[in-house]
């Protein structure tokens, strides 16, 4: 069986399939194989409908995609505007405490009040937990207001030395920190005349008087390195020691008696203090020198102070090895001695890196931040001597 032909083709399209040039007798165009026609339909996937082609994109259209692109990413990119402001306002509280300075106050009261329950273990109340919580909180209080006051009154000087700081660093107002330090101050006020009586409160606003008076014009006694050193050395030793110590015995019943480990640690950190008052110039030479703040490390160099600061803390530490040996009913010997002298080797070492290094300035914040480690070390080991 034959198969089936195929009907012949027309020897002519159909007229309503011809191109308008060829119904009007035109020749014709042929298009360049460079330059192809643009499809009426645009290729899918297979098994798909085809697409008809995209209009190009306007401007305002491009405008759009790339501000709905940059809102995806900053979604996906990190907190909310909310959250970020709070954290960036937490740090810059934070920095504005000096942290290093809180440490110190918070070990030294921690260390005394623990002293003062050691010597009298059979009058411990549980209820006097929350009322030495409230003395740190007041004296943290103390502490901020100290320190802030000192970087209101010291902005361009700050930009210089310590940059880092969050009004020198734009990330704190003015404004806000007057804020602040009013805050604390009232609250530390606050907190010790309802908690603490009237001779620790007269102490607590002694030393926020000598921390006003050392940054406030037209005093501002920091420009006078004897009357400086003698304000740090008698909020940081003297008040914070005697104050805290007197405190936790009123509070336990007790009148108030001198206990040689008390006498030697208030003794002890008063000469500290006095050290710290002098090293801590020595990374802000720069800047004092180009705003006329006399201190000892503008005056008589780096290297002297140095070196002058190290000898007073050798000093110190020969002094508390000695009376350990002079005092044995009174200090464990054997806890004392090998401490003092352990300290005493890394300060000397640290000394000699300092030498090593040439007083560059990270070599001298590294000394600084190393001599503030022995301070907090010394409260650390206060209760056990």
């Amino acid at each position: 069986m034959a198969p089936l032909a195929s009907p012949p083709l027309p020897s002519r399209a159909p007229a309503f399939l011809a191109a308008p040039a060829l119904r009007s007798g035109r020749p014709p165009r042929l298009l360049s194989p460079s330059r192809s026609a643009p499809p009426l339909v645009s290729s899918g996937p297979a098994g798909c409908f085809p697409r008809a082609p995209r209009a190009p994109c306007t401007a305002a259209c491009e405008r759009r995609r790339d501000t709905v692109r940059t809102f995806s990413q900053a979604d996906a990119a990190g907190p909310a505007p909310l959250s970020k402001t709070l954290s960036d306002l937490k740090d810059s509280c934070w920095r504005f405490l000096r942290p290093h300075t809180i440490r110190g106050t918070a070990l030294g009261s921690i260390a005394l009040v623990a002293r003062a329950l050691i010597e009298n273990s059979h009058l411990i109340n549980w209820w006097l937990v929350f009322k030495a919580f409230y003395g740190l909180v007041a004296l943290i209080c103390g502490n901020g207001y100290i320190v802030g006051i000192n970087q209101i009154y010291d902005v361009a000087i700050d930009k210089v030395n310590k940059p880092y700081l969050p009004i020198a660093a734009g990330d704190l107002s003015v404004q806000s920190a007057w804020l602040l330090v009013v805050l604390f101050a009232i609250a530390g006020f606050s907190i010790v005349v309802s908690n603490f009586g009237t001779f620790i409160t007269s102490l607590y606003c002694l030393g926020l008087f000598l921390g006003t008076i050392y940054s406030v014009p037209p005093f501002r006694l920091k420009r006078y390195p004897v009357a400086a050193f003698l304000i740090i050395a008698t909020v940081r030793g003297f008040l914070l020691n005697f104050g805290v110590y007197y405190a936790t015995r009123a509070a336990l019943g007790l009148t108030f008696q001198w206990s040689s480990p008390v006498a030697f640690i208030t003794c002890f950190v008063t000469l500290f203090a006095l050290v710290i008052a002098i090293t801590k110039d020595l990374p802000d030479v720069e800047g004092d020198r180009k705003y006329q703040i006399s201190t000892l490390a503008t005056k008589l160099g780096v290297r002297n102070i140095a070196f002058l600061g190290s000898g007073l803390l050798v000093a110190n530490y020969i002094a508390a090895i000695v009376v350990a040996f002079l005092m044995p009913q009174a200090f464990r010997r054997t806890v004392m001695v090998p401490v003092h002298v352990a300290l005493a080797a890394g300060l000397i070492f640290q000394t000699w890196v300092l030498e090593q290094a040439k007083y560059t300035k990270d070599a001298i914040s590294q000394y600084y931040r190393f001599i503030w480690n022995l301070f907090y070390a010394e409260y650390i080991f206060f209760p056990l001597i």
